[in-house]
């Protein structure tokens, strides 16, 4: 697709974080030299065209207590994983959720992120998952440290 410079602008700044403060785009338009209200409607555009797939908060999980962290790996079928995943991503402590290809000794193939403020909290939340789901087998991979934690960039700033 073909952006002009404001668009390829704002696809910079927005996939970052974005200035905690009432007006945050009006600094990034002055420095554009263009309206607030400009900023906000190309956004919308580029929302609309699919460009921006959606937009939201990234919760800093430790920061906010949220110190207790697993990757749960379940197995699932084919058969099991549509409707699985959909109650998963219901779970607002999870933050992720996938299918992947593993290898077959493997065979744990779902993927949830899960966040907790404890291990008792992180029991109760997969079990749950575990009893609406229907997903007995699974492994919990507890997160230790955080060595990055980052959003994509697509757009790279001028160097």
């Amino acid at each position: 697709m073909n952006y002009d410079e404001y668009d390829r602008g704002i696809l910079k700044l927005v996939q970052g974080d974005i200035p905690l403060e009432s007006r945050p785009f009006s600094n990034i338009a002055q420095s554009m030299n263009i309206s607030e209200e400009d900023i906000l409607e190309r956004v919308q555009n580029l929302l609309k065209k699919g460009t921006i797939r959606r937009w939201g908060a990234v919760l800093r999980h430790q920061q906010a207590g949220f110190t207790t962290n697993a990757m749960v790996a379940w197995k699932a079928s084919s058969e099991q994983s549509d409707a699985a995943g959909c109650i998963m991503a219901g779970f607002k402590e999870v933050s992720h959720c996938y299918i992947r290809e593993v290898p077959d000794e493997f065979g744990y193939n779902m993927f949830s992120m899960i966040h907790a403020r404890n291990d008792l909290e992180l029991k109760g939340i997969i079990a749950r998952i575990s009893e609406q789901t229907g997903l007995m087998d699974f492994v919990v991979i507890k997160s230790l440290r955080e060595f990055k934690k980052a959003s994509m960039e697509y757009i790279k700033g001028e160097d």
